[in-house]
Order: C-alpha cells, then sequence, then structure tokens
C-alpha cells in the first residue's frame, strides 16, 4: 500500500498565506521530535521528503504535501519544545490552533506520541482540543523499533491509559522499517475517501 506522488507544496508562516482550494487535508500534530516529518517520508516512502532533524523544533512552520491532487498532509510545528523562547512558543501555538480551529478542509488529526513515553501533559491537551472541536483522531505511536517487542503492550496500555481510549485505537509504527505503515496509510486513504464522498 503506498501513497503515491506525494509531493512538497509549500511552507507558510500563518493560516492567512492558506490558498483556499477545497482539497481535504490531514494533519499530523505532536510534541517536538516526536518523528512527524520522519513519519511523513515514511508515508510517502520517501526519505528526502520532509526535512528532519535530531533537534527538536525543527519544523516551525506550516509544510503543506500534496497527495496526487486528491488530498494534502498537513505537517504543523511540534509543541512543547522546552528550549525555545516563550514569543517562540506563543508563535507556533497561534498557528497550531488558528489551522485547527479555523481550516474547512480539515478532515482529520494524526497525534503521534513516543511509544517509549506516556504521553506528556500537552499530548493530552491536544486530544482534548481536537474531541472538543470535534475533529477525527487517528493516535499513533512512533518509535516502535526502540523498544522489545516484549514491551509493546505495556507501551501501548500507558498511552491508551493516559488518552483515555481503547488499546487498539493506537497504532504503532516505526519510521525506520516501515513497520505499521499499511495499517496507518489504509486510514489515512479511508479518511481522505470519505472527504472526497
Amino acid at each position: 500500500m503506498q501513497l503515491k506522488n506525494v509531493k512538497f507544496e509549500k511552507s507558510l508562516s500563518s493560516f492567512a498565506q492558506f490558498s483556499g482550494d477545497d482539497l481535504p487535508e490531514v494533519a499530523v500534530v505532536g510534541r517536538s521530535n516526536v518523528g512527524k516529518s520522519s513519519f511523513i517520508n515514511m508515508l510517502a516512502n520517501n526519505n528526502k521528503l520532509a526535512k528532519t532533524s535530531s533537534e527538536p523544533g525543527r519544523t516551525r512552520l506550516i509544510n503543506l504535501f500534496n497527495v496526487n491532487g486528491e488530498f494534502r498532509l498537513v505537517d504543523l510545528p511540534g509543541y512543547g519544545y522546552a528550549k525555545a523562547t516563550t514569543e517562540e512558543q506563543n508563535k507556533w501555538a497561534k498557528m497550531i490552533e488558528e489551522y485547527l480551529s479555523q481550516s474547512a478542509n480539515l478532515k482529520a488529526c494524526v497525534l503521534l506520541v513516543d511509544i517509549r513515553h506516556a504521553p506528556t501533559q500537552k499530548d493530552v491537551q491536544m486530544l482534548n482540543y481536537l474531541v472538543f472541536y470535534n475533529i477525527p483522531v487517528l493516535i499513533v505511536a512512533t518509535k516502535l523499533d526502540k523498544i522489545k517487542s516484549s514491551e509493546k503492550r505495556k507501551c501501548v496500555s500507558i498511552i491508551a491509559s493516559s488518552l483515555k481510549t481503547g488499546i487498539d485505537n493506537v497504532i504503532c509504527v516505526s519510521n525506520d522499517s516501515g513497520k505499521g505503515r499499511d495499517e496507518i496509510v489504509d486510514k489515512i486513504l479511508q479518511v481522505a475517501k470519505t472527504a472526497n464522498l
């Protein structure tokens, strides 16, 4: 299963710069360094599509990726980067909130959490925000390759408990090996297809 013809479109510094066309959008959200850009590269099967960095806070703009002219993946800035100034954090928070609350084309969000750690308070706040505004959420635990297979169930249970959801609602992926890729691609395509009906 592949997302074909995924192309970088442009980066935006504010929601006001959106073009206003009617392509459905699926946004990727998560804390800094959870692997959003790597996740998009894994989905597209192209390691050079989205710029990645080992340093948190690399994504500071709204990055748009066109998928076969049918829908967009929207890479939002990460939240919770402690080394950023208060001014920077407020700017990113405003950018994220404006997009999530104002985009008429947003059909779902993929919330990324690190499988090795319990979700942070900001992760819980983000999920609550999305639920409050009735935005469908796909919960994805990244960095599956960083834990032993015997630890997976325990880690997923902690995530599910923290986010008050069932363990079956947490999709585990490895950006490095691509494990779990087909499942999340299927769900994203399902959301996009439904949006086009």
